[in-house]
């Protein structure tokens, strides 16, 4: 009886010893696992990139910075100077509303982290992309451009991407640096074959055909209106880089903008830059007499003015939308090879209705797509919704918008209004958008349209 328990003893023994090492093992398997699985998650674990140098604006500012890797292990976040999160800007295609989106359909072949540049966004159809190269040779830097490409205007657009693309001397640049969306309704599909995005990235034409540009268009036989905020809004969504500066393609921005504007965000020298409120940084806007140069300088620009060859944007045709608070100030302020913030302005009586074109982030408010080109008024509403958060309309002591070459009058503007779409696109915002936006923005005094 005696020799029996002493053997269950030993049983048991090896049996506990076993079950010992076995959790023993787990414990240690488990343990190297999440010391490599989880070592996102550790603060401050830097990395480089591919071609071994770190991408942060150091290389503007003098600073270093660190770059960490987020929890998730798809996203990368930089902590200094500029927190952003580097985007998927791999192409794809998504409903929007009723609208199909390519986005990333014909990508830039420069690459930048979203720390290191300034993304120009801005849209239009097949038509207005003449004016890529001026805008490119200013701007020197990242483009997206949504191309509203309805019916067989998918046809055209693809031709005349691929003309800029590889007939031009300066079509390198534009490979480099253009990224173009592609959007249409689905009730109004191209009818024969859509490309795949690889297929386009390739597609070359006869470069003695010039690009399509007539006027006669698929949307205008169709009396189709331009959603105009649906393509700032795709452009502006798919820019990689953490600033972005929404505009039109036929406004070309002073030469050396995005170094400047970098320099001075980074150098946490300007006192405006201090404030807490939410900021924008606004460029002044021009135009200029066909037949005559660009001004590349602000001192340029003021000797245009003073012998009237320049004029502020839209004098002719609506003063107080695009009347910058201390305009004349602005003028003759000390000209400054440095970028400096002139003056804060608010969105405020007498400025009420003025449609700024800033440079901001993807944290700004994006405009209502329910709005069209034709009805007018389209940036109002999301002018409104700045001001009631208290937005800084940061202006710019160097920076300006030039207009495509010749002065707009009210006659030439006139030509192209549709009163009954202004007159209902203004009783819908009246009616509907306006009341959505006091109850979800709440009101402040001043900011009434």
């Amino acid at each position: 009886m005696f020799s029996m328990t002493g053997r269950r003893k030993s049983i048991f023994i090896k049996l506990a010893l076993g079950i010992n090492v076995c959790v023993l093992l787990y414990l240690g398997v488990q343990f190297w696992d999440n010391s490599h699985s989880n070592a996102p998650d550790l603060p401050n674990l830097s990395f480089l990139a591919s071609d071994g140098k770190k991408r942060t604006l150091s290389s503007i500012d003098g600073a270093s910075s660190n770059q960490t890797m987020m929890p998730s292990g798809l996203a990368e976040k930089v902590f200094e100077p500029i927190q952003c999160f580097e985007k998927d800007t791999t192409p794809r295609i998504t409903m929007r509303g009723q609208y199909w989106v390519f986005y990333n359909y014909v990508s830039a072949e420069k690459k930048f982290k979203c720390n290191e540049t300034v993304t120009y966004t801005t849209h239009c159809d097949h038509t207005f992309l003449d004016n890529l190269v001026p805008l490119l040779k200013r701007w020197q830097g990242p483009v997206s451009v949504a191309l509203y490409t309805p019916g067989s205007d998918y046809e055209d657009a693809v031709k005349a991407v691929s003309y800029y693309r590889f007939c031009m001397d300066e079509s390198q640049m534009v490979r480099d640096y253009v990224t173009f969306h592609f959007y249409f309704p689905y009730k109004h599909r191209q009818k024969g074959d859509i490309l795949k995005w690889d297929a386009v990235l390739k597609n070359k034409v006869d470069c003695k055909t010039p690009p399509p540009t007539s006027s006669n268009t698929y949307r205008k036989i169709h009396s189709m209106t331009y959603p105009v905020n649906v393509g700032r809004n795709i452009a502006r969504e798919t820019a990689n880089s953490h600033y972005i500066f929404p505009s039109d393609i036929e406004l070309y921005p002073s030469p050396g903008l995005i170094p400047s504007i970098l320099k001075m965000v980074t150098s946490r020298e300007e006192e405006a830059l201090k404030r807490p409120n939410p900021r924008v940084f606004v460029s002044s806007i021009f135009e200029i007499k066909e037949g005559h140069d660009l001004p590349e300088t602000k001192a340029e620009l003021v000797k245009l003015l003073k012998s009237k060859v320049v004029i502020p944007f839209h004098k002719m045709v609506c003063s107080q939308c695009h009347a910058i608070p201390k305009a004349q100030e602005w003028v003759t302020d000390t000209i400054s090879d440095e970028m400096h913030v002139f003056h804060v302005g608010k969105r405020n009586p007498p400025y009420q209705h003025w449609e700024p074109i800033y440079i901001g982030t993807h944290q700004d408010p994006l405009y209502d797509e329910r709005l069209s080109w034709e009805g007018r008024s389209d940036k109002m509403t999301q002018g409104y919704q700045l001001c009631v958060l208290d937005y800084d309309f940061m202006i710019l002591n160097n920076a300006f918008l030039i207009h495509r070459p010749g002065i707009k009058t009210a006659k030439s503007s006139s030509s192209h209004i549709d009163k009954a779409k202004v007159a209902a696109q203004n009783d819908f915002i009246k009616k509907i958008i306006m009341p959505e936006l006091k109850q979800l923005y709440g009101t402040r005094k001043g900011c009434e349209k």
